[in-house]
């Protein structure tokens, strides 16, 4: 086979190729694009819609559970040794109650002592007023000189001074031997001892602490901003850590604010309850009233990354995420402050397993609001 010869099969070889290219693209062009198969939903889900409800107007606080007020009580003897302690931390006890006592040898001898030196003061006044007595019938008799008349009647007033001294040293003594027993002053609460039976202690020494009344307060740091806003009386909500919600009422607010923080003391009266101990941190609320707001079920809520998402459902059933503002919490409700309008229809529950663009299947075919919050407008 020469070489012209293989040229003409070359040339054929490639006519053959291009007609059969030319064949393949007039077929492909003559078929139609298939329809796009139609999304299937993602989920079945039911909707709702925000609610307008009453819900309370309040303002959070921090602070801490104190004694309404505590009483030291202390020795009033001086020197004497601790025989008794009756009582302990945690123990309720009553005005006038014994608390403790201390030996009352030394001061039963004192007491001894000084009434046998009234009686020798009583003995004295005797026989000066009968001298006395004696002296004025025979002033004008003139059997006795006025020296002597003065000096009978001198004596009956120093005697009667005496014993007036004697008798003031008796009830000193009477009242250290009263001191020997250490009284509750108030209705109240152990919260502390530092009592120890043997001790010789001097006067003024602390041995309790007590929870004047047993009545607990919480010290709520608020704004200076919100200061204005909180009355005596008014109503107040306290959890304490780890504990069930107390209730209270406010009754004073400080007349000063903390130029550091910025914050004022409230005090609230707390109810007992063994959940609140003095010395807590507690958060809490105080209750202004209510006011009226937009509210979704909390299962309508999502949380991500630290922000409040919900997610809303178009005309064209796809879900699209919205993130949104939330604030106030009443039973089950959460009132949304910002990023949703009224009329948004919204993944009632089940929300964590879509994602934006899902198409979803509503069940009953429109949005459905969820029960009404107590306080709703219908």
């Amino acid at each position: 086979m020469n070489h012209t010869h293989k040229l003409a099969l070359a040339a054929i070889a490639a006519t053959t190729l291009l007609v059969a290219a030319t064949l393949a693209a007039r077929a492909a062009g003559d078929k139609k694009p298939a329809a796009a198969a139609p999304a299937r939903p993602a989920l079945s889900v039911t909707l709702t819609q925000p609610q307008r409800a009453a819900l309370p107007l309040s303002i959070a606080a921090n602070g801490n559970i104190a004694a309404w007020q505590e009483a030291v009580i202390g020795t009033e003897a001086n020197g004497l040794r601790l025989a008794e302690v009756r009582v302990n931390v945690g123990d309720t006890v009553r005005k006038g109650q014994v608390l403790a006592t201390f030996t009352p040898d030394l001061v039963q001898a004192d007491v001894a002592q000084i009434r046998a030196v009234v009686a020798e003061a009583e003995a004295a006044l005797a026989e000066a007023q009968v001298n006395a007595k004696r002296a004025r019938e025979l002033e004008t008799s003139g059997a006795l000189s006025d020296q002597q008349i003065n000096q009978f009647l001198t004596a009956e007033r120093t005697a009667q001074a005496r014993l007036d001294a004697q008798r003031a040293q008796a009830n000193v003594q009477r009242l250290r031997l009263g001191q020997t027993q250490v009284l509750a002053p108030d209705d109240g609460v152990i919260s502390s001892r530092t009592a120890t039976v043997g001790a010789v202690l001097p006067a003024g020494t602390e041995l309790f602490r007590m929870i004047r009344q047993g009545r607990l307060e919480w010290r709520a740091e608020v704004a200076a901003a919100d200061l204005s806003r909180i009355r005596p009386g008014m109503k107040a909500r306290v959890t304490p850590s780890g504990g069930q919600p107390v209730e209270g009422r406010v009754r004073m607010v400080a007349p000063t604010v903390d130029p550091a923080t910025r914050n004022g003391i409230v005090f609230v009266d707390l109810v007992r309850s063994p959940d609140a101990r003095a010395g807590m941190f507690a958060s809490g609320e105080f209750e202004l009233g209510q006011g009226e707001g937009l509210t979704l079920p909390q299962s309508a809520v999502l949380l991500r990354d630290g922000f409040s998402y919900v997610l809303r459902v178009g005309a064209d059933n796809r879900v699209q995420s919205q993130k949104v503002s939330t604030a106030r919490r009443v039973g089950d409700r959460v009132e949304i402050t910002g990023g949703l309008d009224a009329g948004a229809r919204v993944v009632a529950s089940g929300g964590g397993f879509l994602a934006d663009g899902d198409t979803v299947r509503v069940v009953d075919g429109a949005a459905q609001a969820a029960a009404p919050a107590p306080g709703a407008k219908k």
